[in-house]
């Protein structure tokens, strides 16, 4: 579980193929910022611009970790199959964390792209094209996270290509993780709220006849 909050901006440093079929998966190694992983064990879940993986080793010294990534999560994410660019890190919440964010399960729902990144004032507007199918859970003023920020949702429009949302981004965020980073066309990973979730689900529970067992 995580909040959203982002704790450190690392980079993709190296990564290997772990079979030689489109089926096997990749190990990524992750270069953290200094004294980021002091507190960080093996085993331990570690979001990569939003998406929820495992640490399956360390080495403190060069301040890296390693996470083992499936071929299936590769084709549902975005920004984690190449060297080099920076990504969003957050470690898991514990029990006693402030809950600064919103609820974050990790598990991205959608890859949506960016339509509009240009500054307004002293902040940034940032706009993205999410896939049709996620637009129901989109509402102003209503949590999204991109690429594992939690942001709070601004306007939404519901156009024939997609759901284009916008959002406001303070220059603290911009300057503390890698959304700076975006351009027109960037593609981004997008987890809807656990809360429009359940709605959605309890909305539409009982419109469908259940399946008589046999």
């Amino acid at each position: 579980m995580f909040t959203g909050i982002i704790t450190g901006v690392g980079r993709i440093a190296d990564l290997h193929d772990l079979g030689s079929s489109l089926d096997h998966g990749k190990r990524l190694t992750i270069e953290a910022p200094a004294g980021y992983l002091d507190d960080v064990g093996l085993g331990d879940s570690i979001a990569l611009n939003g998406a929820c993986m495992t640490v399956t080793s360390l080495d403190l010294p060069a301040h890296r970790f390693t996470i083992d990534i499936s071929a299936e999560s590769l084709a549902r994410t975005t920004g984690l199959a190449k060297a080099g660019p920076s990504i969003n890190l957050e470690k898991a919440l514990r029990a006693h964390d402030r809950l600064g964010g919103h609820i974050v399960s990790g598990h991205v729902d959608g890859v949506g792209s960016v339509t509009r990144f240009a500054q307004v004032g002293e902040s940034w507007e940032l706009r993205v094209m999410a896939p049709p199918e996620l637009g129901k859970y989109l509402a102003y003023k209503g949590s999204i996270t991109v690429n594992g920020v939690s942001l709070t949702i601004n306007r939404v429009d519901d156009l024939a290509a997609g759901c284009e949302f916008s959002i406001n981004l303070i220059p603290h965020t911009v300057q503390n993780t890698a959304l700076g980073s975006l351009r027109e066309g960037s593609p981004v990973n997008l987890e809807i709220d656990t809360v429009a979730r359940y709605v959605e689900r309890m909305l539409g529970a009982g419109l469908n006849t259940p399946k008589e067992s046999t």
